[in-house]
């Protein structure tokens, strides 16, 4: 196993800091007060090759592989957690789910105005009644008439739902099939009536970028728009989560290493009864927990991306990488506020927010006993984790 890195790793990490200083930074503190979606920034993000590391040049990518979309991931939410989330909607569980299921007119059509931050996407997949059990709860609908579906029904959660320009939505073409009566669609919210989204008050989190609760009634899909055939979007899903949680375990990984850094620096400045904070060896003992924890996260977050981009398998690797790396963010968070004490629930410190993201993100992609679950039944092979072919890309002649 080689976890070489790109020979650009650290450019690419430089370049995520550029972004933040120059244009998330100074523009954020409006954004947040007036609730508006940062169109702007997120286009910046795009130009500046943030969300293309895993496609190919000829769909405006930069080919940089898995790796980079880790760093990236990892940097961007060590900074500026309330961007992590485009690391999903604009580049893994959207539109790279286009390019791995969808025609090479499709990719062509979505994928280019997505990673360049010029279109808005989201993964429209959990609903009210359950996201751990998507499948079993899916009450949406998808119903024929001649070249396009109806689609009626809601979904939670939905992250960028009220920007939307195209996302992928999932719903049952036969609900009496169960998993296999799901279909998976591009919609382009903008386009057509019938679709609401309305954003979800989360105290702690972004008022900017918004996770939202989505109405459907009557709302057309074209046919062409199906993603893969009828009764294959459970498989796409699960597919796209995959990819997702390499990039909330980089997250979480980046959360956890901010945690370790504030309370570093925290523990050296802050004297109690005539000595350093972290003079205390129990305030040790958490600094040290740190130290070991968040690069064996980052290392589990490594290999996940190293059997994505070598072909292999990753469904294990991706939950493995997921699960721990939730567990370390939150000690690392736990932590950080045993340091803090009183000042790590106030505004103008920064583990108040830092702890809210680690838990929107233990949950995101699948809770942590989703992945026990996915684990438990791999190791006492009830059933085997890496199962399923590994999706190859339907790129064809994008790649020449």
């Amino acid at each position: 196993m080689d976890f070489e890195l790109p020979e650009d790793h650290d450019a690419i990490v430089a370049t995520v800091r550029r972004v933040v200083e120059t244009e998330i930074a100074p523009a954020l503190g409006a954004y947040e007060t007036s609730g508006e979606f940062p169109y702007p920034i997120i286009r910046r993000m795009g130009e500046a090759g943030l969300f293309g590391a895993a496609f190919p040049e000829a769909l405006g990518g930069t080919d940089a592989g898995f790796f980079a979309v880790v760093a990236i991931a990892e940097e961007l939410s060590r900074l500026a957690p309330e961007f992590g989330y485009a690391m999903n909607q604009q580049s893994m569980t959207c539109p790279l789910t286009i390019l791995n299921w969808g025609s090479n007119a499709q990719s062509e059509r979505f994928v280019p105005d997505l990673i360049a931050g010029r279109a808005i996407g989201m993964f429209a997949l959990s609903e009210p009644g359950g996201g751990s059990d998507a499948a079993g709860a899916m009450k949406t609908t998808a119903r024929r008439h001649g070249d396009s579906y109806r689609l009626n029904g809601s979904k939670q959660w939905i992250t960028f739902a009220n920007a939307c320009d195209t996302g992928l939505l999932f719903a049952k073409t036969d609900p009496a099939a169960g998993h296999a009566g799901i279909s998976a669609f591009v919609v382009e919210p903008k386009r057509r009536p019938g679709y609401a989204a309305h954003p979800i008050a989360m105290s702690g989190l972004s008022n900017c970028l918004r996770s939202c609760a989505v109405f459907l009634d009557d709302f057309e899909v074209a046919v062409e728009n199906r993603l893969g055939g009828e009764g294959e979007g459970f498989r796409i899903a699960m597919n796209a989560l995959e990819y997702g949680r390499l990039t909330v375990a980089a997250r979480l990984t980046g959360l956890a290493q901010a945690c370790f850094e504030h309370a570093v620096a925290y523990c050296r400045s802050r004297v109690i009864r005539g000595r350093p904070l972290g003079e205390y060896q129990m305030i040790q003992q958490l600094i040290a927990d740190m130290a070991a924890d968040v690069p064996a996260a980052r290392a589990l977050t490594w290999k996940a991306a190293w059997c994505m981009q070598t072909g292999r398998p990753a469904t294990r690797a991706a939950a493995q990488a997921k699960y721990f790396a939730g567990k370390v963010a939150r000690q690392a968070a736990q932590g950080a506020a045993e340091i803090f004490a009183g000042y790590a629930l106030a505004d103008d410190y920064p583990i108040k927010k830092i702890t809210a993201y680690v838990n929107m993100l233990t949950v995101g992609e699948g809770t942590p006993n989703v992945q026990r679950i996915l684990l438990a039944e791999d190791a006492l092979g009830i059933k085997p984790a890496d199962r399923h072919p590994v999706k190859k890309p339907a790129r064809g002649d994008l790649r020449r």
